[in-house]
């Protein structure tokens, strides 16, 4: 079984972003499912965004980052940030964290 966590720096700032939402959805044969949702923190973290492990397959994490940079008065370019990936059978731990600005965003496997 496979595990995931999460984090989102705003690095524009140089600190992490608290207030996001993000959501977690997997998909299925009746298409898009929420399974998980949540608000970072002051550390720009999650807690047990996943408290269950999660089986093989395809799931995006969407990061609604325009509502964050909505609420702080700081114009931006994208509304959502997302992460479009695949667990695999043989199951591990991913960390997925998203850096963001209000002119673009990245991410990498964390550990």
């Amino acid at each position: 079984m496979n595990t995931i966590s999460t984090h989102i720096l705003d690095s524009a700032l140089g600190k992490p972003a608290s207030g996001v939402s993000l959501q977690l959805e997997q998909q299925s044969a009746a298409g898009w499912q929420l399974i998980a949702s949540g608000i970072t923190n002051q550390d720009g973290r999650v807690a047990e965004l996943t408290p269950q492990p999660l089986p093989a397959g395809h799931y995006r994490l969407t990061a609604q980052i325009g509502d964050y940079f909505s609420a702080a008065g700081r114009d931006a370019l994208y509304l959502s940030a997302q992460i479009d990936f695949a667990l695999p059978a043989s199951g591990g731990h991913y960390h997925l964290p998203f850096l963001i600005s209000p002119w673009s965003w990245s991410t990498y496997r964390g550990s």
